[in-house]
């Protein structure tokens, strides 16, 4: 299936369709789409495998699973342009799941999240991510704020017990063994109703080629009534560096962060913001990648030589 393809007959409404954004990943494809019916249980699925023009084996690992329907976009869109064309292929159903391929979903993690649906003001359900090692990752956030960039600047991982004005990441872990909104997940896995994904309408692409994305995603959802929703009891494990980062990725991290604060705020906010993240990678200028992503991040007309090329 190129592109441009539709699916065709009369396809089935299902109660979930999943939407797999593959870039080389063979060796992480395979058992996340092992782990999906499992995960899924009861509820009928539907799974959408959009590759960016993988160089490695990625394609052979999807076309080997008959139930999996693979799009191949002929060049890499980035993760924002992927997921609109896996939406607009996903034919009718309940919700829409948004998965990267580097993650295995426990027994009944689906299922759990979709539960969270039931509740019509919530829009977006998230898991409980962790690593092999049952470690929770911090993927619940605040909205991001020039105090918040400004307190992670500083502090980084240190000082856990700091208040939320200070951090946007959520760092208390008993934060995580119960339900709660945030205003914000990590975008691995992130279960949309359909009514919340036809009111938002399509991923920023033009913006947004990869990172923040879904930072942008959920403050749209919001603006529309609809809640982010974290579920402990959806579990997921992820695969630590399956998707890898580089120093230019690195750069393009905080540039979409700044891209994506810029988009929501006034100038002037967005000046002090920006000054905020530069302060994180000055403060750390000792690792070569920091610096790096500090030049750029100081240098506008720089911005469009990153993955993606968005001015």
């Amino acid at each position: 299936m190129s592109g441009e393809a539709t699916l065709s007959g009369d396809v089935p409404h299902v109660d979930c369709v999943l939407v797999v954004v593959t870039y080389n990943n063979a060796p992480s494809l395979g058992p996340m789409l092992a782990s999906m019916p499992g995960a899924c249980g009861s509820l009928s699925s539907r799974c959408i495998v959009v590759d960016n023009a993988s160089s490695d084996d990625t394609v052979a690992v999807a076309r080997a699973h008959a139930d999996v329907i693979l799009v191949e976009a002929g060049r890499n869109l980035g993760y924002s342009g992927a997921i609109n064309l896996g939406r607009s292929v996903a034919g009718p159903h309940s919700s829409l799941l948004i998965v990267n391929p580097d993650v295995v979903l426990a027994p009944g993690a689906v299922e759990h999240l979709h539960e969270a649906l039931d509740d019509p003001d919530v829009g977006i359900a998230v898991p409980n991510l962790c690593n092999a090692d049952d470690k929770v990752y911090l993927t619940m956030r605040e909205d991001p704020s020039v105090t918040r960039t400004l307190g992670d600047a500083l502090f980084g991982a240190r000082l856990a017990w700091r208040p939320g004005w200070l951090s946007e990441p959520i760092r208390d872990l008993s934060a995580y063994a119960e339900p709660r909104d945030a205003a914000w997940a990590s975008g691995a896995v992130m279960l949309i109703s359909a009514a919340c994904d036809t009111a938002v309408g399509a991923w920023d692409s033009s913006r947004f080629f990869l990172y923040a994305e879904e930072t942008d995603y959920a403050i749209r959802a919001r603006s529309c009534g609809y809640r982010v929703r974290y579920v402990p009891s959806a579990r997921v494990r992820h695969e630590e560096g399956g998707s890898g980062r580089s120093p230019a990725l690195l750069a393009l991290l905080s540039v979409n962060r700044v891209r994506c604060y810029e988009k929501h705020h006034r100038p002037p906010a967005t000046v002090l913001f920006r000054a905020s993240v530069a302060l994180g990678h000055l403060l750390r200028a000792f690792r070569p990648s920091e610096r790096a992503a500090l030049l750029v991040l100081c240098r506008r007309s720089s911005w469009g030589a990153l993955p993606g090329g968005v001015e």
